[in-house]
């Protein structure tokens, strides 16, 4: 997730992003992006969210790529997280005399765009997001499993918008055998996510699609598995459900982040949340910070950072 825009004479020449995994990173996008409009970007300045890399990966180096091209500045929000790259992009380019400056106030809003990028390297596992959509009592489906569908139109827009920006989405069978979901992006421009079942389910199931991006999963180890996902680019993952497999990423503290729709309905019998023996004291309970609300229709979008989630 980064941004490069070049600046000479006081004017931009060139911008570009990363668009795809394995696809050129925004320092040479925006550096095409100016050569394509006739810009000598010798003794430019090059801003970018991320440290420029310095290895031979997916694609050549991008260090190296602006010690040929002469720019005379690259300023930076952030270092890479990336035991290949973590500081020798910086030191590739001084060693080039290109000056290098970063600027420390921008670091935490860079971090949060790349928040599923450093997890990987830091922690070996997608960043993890919790959405559920529950009741005004707490209940994420009724006692026979329906929840279709607890929220108005407005709020599920919103949970396709939100499948969009993560590179996995992941359900229990229970989800899949009670409401049969697609869990593609549908109503808002996006790439449809890896689909991810805990559980063995129907050749039939709406889940499986056309595009080959589904699979499910045997076994229970949930660290295991997050770990697997990151050998298959899942930077960041969707956990929506049902409320046994959302608990159970609670439980075993591996979630990061929670979206939750309440709805203005009353269940009275049903299902919810389950995190085990509960807390001693209100104080040690699993909490949100920098909290967050949208009303979408009739409904009310609450989200924010779990506090027990690991630093960035």
């Amino acid at each position: 997730m980064v941004g490069c825009v070049i600046v000479k004479d006081g004017r931009i020449i060139g911008e570009g992003w990363h668009h795809e995994y394995g696809h050129p990173h925004a320092e040479i996008e925006a550096l095409n992006d100016a050569h394509a409009h006739g810009f000598d970007v010798r003794g430019s300045t090059v801003y970018v969210t991320l440290e420029p890399c310095s290895h031979y990966g997916k694609t050549p180096p991008c260090a190296n790529r602006l010690a040929a091209e002469e720019v005379s500045e690259v300023v930076i929000a952030m270092t890479d997280p990336n035991p290949k790259v973590n500081s020798k992009g910086i030191a590739l380019l001084r060693g080039a005399g290109i000056t290098v400056t970063e600027l420390p106030e921008f670091e935490a809003a860079a971090k949060w765009l790349n928040r599923g990028f450093i997890f990987v390297h830091k922690y070996h596992r997608p960043f993890v997001t919790l959405k559920m959509a529950m009741s005004l009592d707490g209940k994420m489906c009724l006692a026979n499993g329906a929840s279709k569908w607890i929220t108005g139109e407005e709020a599920r827009t919103e949970a396709h918008r939100i499948r969009a920006e993560n590179d996995a989405v992941l359900v229990g069978r229970g989800t899949v055998l009670a409401d049969d979901p697609e869990l593609t992006v549908r109503n808002v421009a996006g790439i449809n996510p890896l689909r991810v079942v805990l559980g063995e389910i129907p050749s039939s199931a709406k889940v499986w699609g056309s595009d080959g991006k589904c699979f499910a999963i045997k076994g229970s180890n949930l660290q295991e598995m997050l770990k697997d996902l990151t050998t298959l680019g899942v930077n960041t993952l969707m956990v929506e459900g049902g409320p046994k497999v959302i608990s159970s990423f609670l439980r075993e503290g591996l979630a990061d982040y929670v979206k939750v729709f309440v709805s203005p309905r009353i269940f009275g019998e049903g299902k919810g949340l389950d995190v085990g023996a509960g807390f001693a004291s209100v104080h040690d309970a699993f909490r949100l910070e920098n909290m967050k609300s949208t009303i979408l229709g009739e409904d009310i979008l609450l989200e924010g950072r779990l506090t027990c989630s690991p630093d960035l």
